[in-house]
C-alpha cells in the first residue's frame, strides 16, 4: 500500500482572473509605450532620409557646445533639475539663451493658413507667451508681408493626437512641408503668400533662427522635434511670393 498519493488540485477562480488581468495590463503597457515611442522613431527613420537635400543637419560646432553644456547641468544638480522643470508653453523657452526685443507694435495678432496641414486661419500673436492659446510671433522679428523675417513658434505634440484647430498640437505635422508648399498670412486684411525654400533641425541653442535677413521677405515656421519632445528644433523658411 503506498504512503503517498497525488491529487491533482483544480486551479482556483482568482488565479486565472489575476493571470488574465496581469496579461492585460503588460499587454495595455506596452501599447502604450509603441504608441507614445512610435512618432520618434518614426521621425528619425522616415522624415530624416526623406529630408535629405532640403533639411540641413546641427552643424558640428552647434552640437559640441550642446553637448558641454548638457555636461555642465548634469555636473550641477541644480542646474540639470531647473532644467527639467523649464516650462515650453512659454515662448521664451524655447531658445533659453535669447532675449526678445520688447517693440511696440500696433498688429497684436494676425492669422495664418497651410492648406497642406489644413491649418486654416490660426491665431498669431505678436510677443505673446502662451503657446497654448496660438501660435507665437517672436518679439521684434518682421511682419509678414515686410522686408526681414517673421519668426514663428508653434508646439507639437506626438502625431496621433494631431488637431490643426488645437494650438497644443498645430504644429505637429511640420515635419510634412516640402519645399514649394504655401504658407498664407492674412495681416489688417492683406493676404501675404509664401512658398517654403528650405527646411533644417538645429539645436535650442542655434540663434540664427531668429536672425533677421533684409534683401527680401521671409517667414520663419519653428517646433519642437521629434513631435513630443523638446530635444531639437525644426526650423522651416518661406519666401514672400511676389504677384
Amino acid at each position: 500500500m503506498a504512503l503517498y498519493s497525488y491529487v491533482k488540485q483544480k486551479p482556483q477562480r482568482f488565479r486565472r482572473a489575476f493571470s488574465l488581468v496581469s496579461t492585460f495590463f503588460v499587454f495595455t503597457g506596452l501599447s502604450l509605450i509603441g504608441w507614445v515611442a512610435y512618432p520618434i522613431i518614426a521621425f528619425e527613420l522616415f522624415y530624416a532620409p526623406r529630408f535629405i537635400g532640403i533639411i540641413k543637419p546641427i552643424p558640428e560646432k552647434i552640437i559640441s557646445e550642446a553637448l558641454e553644456n548638457r555636461i555642465l547641468a548634469a555636473q550641477n544638480s541644480e542646474v540639470f533639475a531647473a532644467e527639467a522643470g523649464v516650462d515650453y508653453t512659454k515662448a521664451s523657452n524655447w531658445f533659453p539663451k535669447a532675449s526678445p526685443q520688447r517693440i511696440e507694435s500696433e498688429i497684436v495678432s494676425y492669422s495664418i493658413s497651410i492648406p497642406k496641414l489644413k491649418i486654416e486661419n490660426a491665431e498669431v500673436r505678436v510677443g505673446s507667451e502662451d503657446l497654448n492659446k496660438s501660435i507665437i510671433h517672436w518679439a521684434g522679428s518682421a511682419m509678414p508681408g515686410e522686408y526681414g523675417t517673421s519668426v514663428l513658434f508653434g508646439h507639437s505634440t506626438i502625431v496621433w493626437l494631431y488637431d490643426p484647430k488645437n494650438y497644443h498640437t498645430i504644429f505637429s505635422k511640420l515635419p510634412d512641408l516640402n519645399r514649394g508648399d504655401d504658407i498664407y498670412y492674412s495681416v489688417n486684411n492683406v493676404a501675404y503668400r509664401y512658398q517654403v525654400e528650405e527646411m533644417r533641425v538645429t539645436s535650442p541653442d542655434d540663434l540664427s533662427v531668429l536672425e533677421q535677413k533684409y534683401d527680401d521677405s521671409y517667414t520663419t515656421l519653428v517646433t519642437c522635434v521629434p513631435a513630443g519632445t523638446y530635444l531639437k528644433r525644426l526650423v522651416v523658411t518661406a519666401r514672400l511670393v511676389k504677384f
